[in-house]
């Protein structure tokens, strides 16, 4: 065989090969299945986290909403309040779960102090710390119950991206039986 032929073998084959179309779909799927795969992941990883996102707001709002509706809270209250928040929580983990659970009471000046905290996987606040509040709820010689809320989330499969976020939130809610919300414990009570 002579090079022209070789050469116009090639040629032909290479036309052959150039206007054959089958394979092209799979070669197309092959293509875009690690992109539709990612999106598709990534579709769950955020719908998790909005979902976690939106427990870690319905436990502030329920631990607060709890408190505020009485006028005194004994150790018991607190860890039954504390349960509830676990539960509300659920189906996420509890142990990632951060609670703080505070009456504030804000003098004739203006000045919003602690008078009491509890805290669930975390230590309260100091009693009598000054604490900054939103200047709408800053209403002299009032009380406030403030309840705090993280959580730590890692992504089931986006942790190498991201890693752990801390998701947070607050409520702030006024008592509805009374000026302030009673702290009972074993050394005494204080409102």
């Amino acid at each position: 065989m002579t090079l022209s032929a070789l050469t116009q073998a090639l040629r032909r084959r290479l036309a052959q090969l150039a206007s054959d179309q089958r394979g092209v779909s799979a070669v197309e799927f092959a293509v875009l299945l690690p992109f539709m795969f990612l999106l598709y992941m990534g579709g769950v990883e955020v719908s998790q986290a909005v979902a976690t996102d939106r427990k870690v707001t319905m436990v502030a709002r329920s631990v607060a909403d709890l408190v505020s509706r009485t006028t005194s809270v004994s150790d018991a209250d607190m860890t039954n309040t504390f349960n509830a928040a676990a539960a509300v929580v659920a189906p996420f983990a509890s142990s990632n779960l951060k609670v703080t659970l505070s009456s504030v009471s804000i003098s004739a000046l203006g000045v919003a102090t602690v008078v009491w905290s509890n805290g669930y996987n975390t230590t309260g606040r100091a009693v009598g710390s000054t604490v900054a509040i939103p200047t709408a709820l800053n209403v002299a010689g009032t009380s406030l119950i403030w309840g705090e809320v993280s959580y730590a989330y890692t992504p089931t499969i986006g942790y190498v991206l991201t890693g752990t976020m801390n998701l947070t939130d607050q409520m702030y809610m006024r008592p509805r039986l009374s000026s302030c919300v009673t702290r009972v414990t074993s050394n005494g009570s204080v409102c």
